[in-house]
């Protein structure tokens, strides 16, 4: 483009209509965005502000409705230790039989639990290693996570207070001092606290306990306002949210990317120049069909929403977000009137029943730690974690040119989302070079000098 014409194009720039931007919008890189949990809307939002023109899928009415909708709530750095250890094994097997364990593993044999805890299993050396990273990775996700909420506008009952880790024994505390040491490798400090500190951290908490450790700098908040509002962010830079949308089948040559989604008379396929995988559960079917091998597994995890309809209720409930090491369990304290408890670990496929045995522990657990609590407003949910064998998420590019992934981020989706989103997007934009530069919220193309 001539100097003069680029230089009006600038000066121009809060003048440009829409039907102008539009215009610039349809030459711009194509990109599908497969799924609109909280890792699909972020990285759609993190491609949008690189000058992407994206095209989120959801297969759902609106976003966020299923992993996202009602998760334990913690931005949960301290949580980083993955779970590639021989003492889950054990507790595994222990468990096995006992409807109401932590963690459940239905032993009906099936390969793709098999080739996962063989995978598993041959992770525990990167034990050290991977939780050290996770914990760096979630350190920097709060930092972009923040500033889009910021930024956005966006209001997702955010709680600055920290997380307290609580242990009943001296076991379970002197094993969280080493994991202390591999977070602090990470660059995430915390501090071992005495029974009595704990009790002035978070007052409501009942029951005997050994110690605790408290890190100062997590948080928690509410995932589905959070990835509603960034949908609607999403929206305004310019990104198309399909909800509704039945994903069939994904192709690609790598050059151009096929996705196809069923319709009331049959199908219809749409083409774009890349696509990115963010379809949690679904997203190693998804890889089959390009050509990679993504091997997660459906890990269910359940949660209660318990609703606090009285002024006693309100004051008895934590404001401090905790983790019980002993039950797997977290909170996190939702505005004034709703209180979160969640947790537990189930293989058992892609089943999304809520039993009545693995919530009634969780509601228990509320009955002994905070009995001041009403509990005859209980909501449950269970949802699919998509759990990568290392504990890992897969992010960035698949075997073909076009094809990029952001996915398999297991109990951490949340806290490692905004880091992953912007990673991704910064990988596509170096393989893909888009051709629209977003400035102050508007699209204009991207000149060549």
């Amino acid at each position: 483009m001539p100097r003069m014409v680029r230089e009006f194009a600038f000066c121009h720039l809060d003048t440009l209509t829409c039907l102008e931007i539009e215009i610039m919008k349809s030459s711009a890189t194509s990109i599908a965005v497969i799924g609109g949990g909280i890792t699909g809307v972020t990285t759609a939002y993190a491609l949008a502000k690189r000058g992407f023109a994206v095209t989120l899928f959801e297969k759902n009415r609106y976003a966020a409705m299923e992993t996202s909708f009602a998760n334990g709530g913690q931005l949960s750095a301290s949580n980083a230790e993955v779970w590639n250890h021989w003492s889950t094994i054990l507790k595994g097997m222990k468990w096995m039989l006992k409807s109401d364990a932590p963690l459940l593993v239905n032993p009906k044999p099936s390969w793709h639990k098999l080739s996962w805890f063989l995978e598993f299993i041959g992770n525990i050396p990167q034990y050290e290693r991977n939780t050290v990273e996770s914990a760096r990775l979630a350190i920097a996700a709060r930092q972009h996570l923040f500033a889009w909420a910021q930024e956005e506008g966006v209001d997702f009952d955010l709680k600055k207070e920290g997380i307290l880790h609580i242990y009943r024994d001296k076991k379970g505390f002197e094993h969280a001092g080493e994991v202390s040491k591999m977070l602090a490798q990470g660059g995430l400090p915390r501090r071992a606290v005495t029974p009595s500190e704990m009790k002035t951290i978070e007052p409501t908490l009942a029951g005997t306990y050994y110690g605790g450790y408290f890190t100062e700098s997590d948080s928690t908040g509410d995932i589905h306002k959070f990835t509603t509002g960034m949908a609607i962010a999403a929206e305004r830079l310019g990104v198309k949210c399909l909800y509704g949308q039945d994903v069939l089948s994904l192709h690609s040559d790598g050059s151009k990317a096929e996705v196809t989604v069923a319709e009331s008379d049959g199908h219809v396929t749409h083409q774009f120049d890349g696509l990115v995988v963010c379809a949690g559960v679904q997203s190693r079917s998804f890889a089959a069909q390009l050509g990679d091998r993504v091997n997660i597994y459906p890990v269910k995890g359940y949660s209660i929403t318990v609703n606090l309809p009285d002024a006693h209720s309100q004051s008895s409930a934590p404001i401090v977000s905790l983790l019980d090491d002993e039950t797997k369990l977290v909170t996190s304290r939702l505005g004034v009137d709703r209180f979160r408890v969640a947790g537990t670990a189930e293989f058992n496929g892609y089943n999304k029943d809520i039993r009545a045995d693995r919530i009634r522990p969780l509601v228990e657990w509320v009955n002994q730690c905070f009995p001041g609590i009403n509990t005859r407003q209980v909501v449950p949910w269970a949802g699919l974690r998509p759990m990568m064998p290392n504990m890992m998420p897969r992010v960035g590019r698949g075997k073909l040119a076009n094809v990029f992934y952001n996915t398999g981020h297991g109990h951490l989706g949340w806290t490692l989302s905004a880091v992953t989103a912007d990673m991704v997007g910064g990988v596509v934009h170096d393989a893909m070079k888009p051709s629209v530069l977003v400035t102050a919220g508007k699209s204009l193309p991207a000149f060549q000098a």
